[in-house]
Formats: structure tokens, C-alpha cells, sequence
């Protein structure tokens, strides 16, 4: 299983509607760095990382395009 990085951002609260999204349509999602705000003094500086199954890659993506928050999702030369 090979991961791919679908967003990153420093909004926690954008991360948690994703990864919900995403849970509840039965797609895998890991939320790198997640806890590096111990390191950073809880300042929300280190941006989080969704990861997801590189199979997942496609139906994902329609899922943030549909819910309203495509323009986060990490484009192929790592710009946003």
C-alpha cells in the first residue's frame, strides 16, 4: 500500500472535516504530523498532513471537490 499526500494545511479544524469526510466514505486517512504541536508550543505553525491509500487517490478527491474544499487539495508539484 502506497500513501499519497492529499492536503496540507495548518487548519485544524479543516483537517477534522476531511478526515470525517473521507472516514465515512470508507476511505483510509492518516493525519501526519499531528502531534507536533508539542514541538511548536501549540502556535499551529507546522502544517498537518492527510495521507491516503494512493488507490483512494481519485474517489477522495471528488469527495473534497463535492464537499467545497477541493481548492486544498495538493496539486502534482506540490503546490497547492
Amino acid at each position: 500500500m502506497s500513501m499519497v499526500e492529499l492536503v496540507r494545511t495548518n487548519d485544524t479544524v479543516l483537517v477534522s472535516f476531511i478526515e470525517v469526510l473521507l472516514r465515512d466514505a470508507g476511505v483510509s486517512v492518516i493525519v501526519a504530523d499531528e502531534n507536533m504541536s508539542v514541538l511548536e508550543g501549540s502556535l499551529g505553525v507546522l502544517p498537518r498532513r492527510v495521507l491516503i491509500d494512493e488507490e483512494d487517490e481519485e474517489q477522495a478527491k471528488a469527495l473534497l471537490k463535492d464537499a467545497g474544499v477541493g481548492d486544498w487539495i495538493k496539486g502534482p508539484e506540490g503546490m497547492f
